[in-house]
């Protein structure tokens, strides 16, 4: 499994619930390290620099993330919010977020694990409570549980990206039409 965090669904709380790849099936975790969570921060845009995390950090964002997750399933099924994912959710948007800093090369958001966990859950609020809410599809690939956010024209889209699962998809179909179809006889 490719180990690279992967910012596809349009929106940094939903690739938050994503870093849990494959839910149904093999269940990759991405944030198998105090390291990778970090490194997601870091990658996602969230902040600049995070101190590092520790394993109870790791921890308690896997549990932020299964919250998030579990909401924007609800949310996106028409579905009423859990209480105890709500309480998760609720209880780390309230811890202090890192605040951005304007220094002389530009803006530079420096954070502690938990500010950077805020800063998730907050948008994750945000998003949950905001006008994406329609717009928030799972992607067709069986094996992948990424939500995303369909922008595209008449709401068609069917996967979270296409490189991630759009074109694997599309070629296990070639690939069975090829199979099924027919031999011609040479002429």
């Amino acid at each position: 499994m490719n180990l690279d965090h992967v910012f596809v669904c349009g929106h940094p709380a939903l690739d938050f619930a994503a870093t849990l790849r494959a839910r149904r099936s093999l269940r990759f975790e991405m944030f198998a390290t105090p390291d990778r969570l970090d490194a997601w921060y870091v990658e996602s845009g969230i902040v600049d620099f995070v101190a590092p995390s520790r394993p109870s950090d790791v921890e308690r964002a896997k549990a932020v993330r299964e919250a998030v997750y579990e909401l924007i399933t609800a949310r996106r099924l028409g579905e009423a919010f859990g209480d105890p994912a709500l309480e998760v959710l609720n209880g780390a948007a309230r811890k202090p977020a890192a605040a951005p800093q304007l220094t002389r090369a530009g803006r530079r958001t420096d954070a502690t694990s938990q500010e950077a966990l805020s800063a998730v859950a907050r948008q994750a609020v945000e998003l949950l409570s905001g006008p994406d809410v329609p717009l928030l599809k799972e992607c067709g690939n069986p094996e992948c549980t990424r939500v995303y956010i369909d922008r595209s024209r008449g709401m068609r889209r069917h996967w979270c990206g296409m490189e991630s699962c759009g074109n694997k998809i599309k070629a296990a179909a070639y690939r069975a039409r090829k199979k099924s179809a027919p031999a011609t006889a040479d002429r």
